[in-house]
């Protein structure tokens, strides 16, 4: 990683990522985006105006066929604990 923009290691691209809204990824087919306010070791991650994505899939009999239905919720403030975390992605910075 490149020492002059300040990253050098995972937990860098999250601190420079405070205050920014961020992608979160998490177990169960779901996906948030929010504005980041803080984090902790274990990534647990308090998150704003947060927008929250669930895919469904429709199981018959044990077989899934295959149609995939959405869900979205807001929510003003979310408490994410970090053993349901899968992937944060940063802003882009460009």
């Amino acid at each position: 990683m490149d020492p002059s923009s300040g990253i050098q290691e995972p937990f860098d691209l999250i601190r420079l990522s405070l205050s920014e809204r961020v992608f979160v990824k998490l177990r169960g087919d779901r996906e948030i985006t929010g504005i980041l306010h803080a984090y902790d070791g274990h990534m647990n991650l308090i998150l704003s105006d947060v927008e929250e994505t669930i895919m469904l899939v429709d199981v018959v009999d044990g077989v899934a066929e295959g149609e995939v239905k959405v869900a979205k919720r807001k929510m003003e403030m979310l408490f994410v604990r970090g053993d349901g975390v899968i992937l944060v992605s940063p802003p882009s910075r460009t």
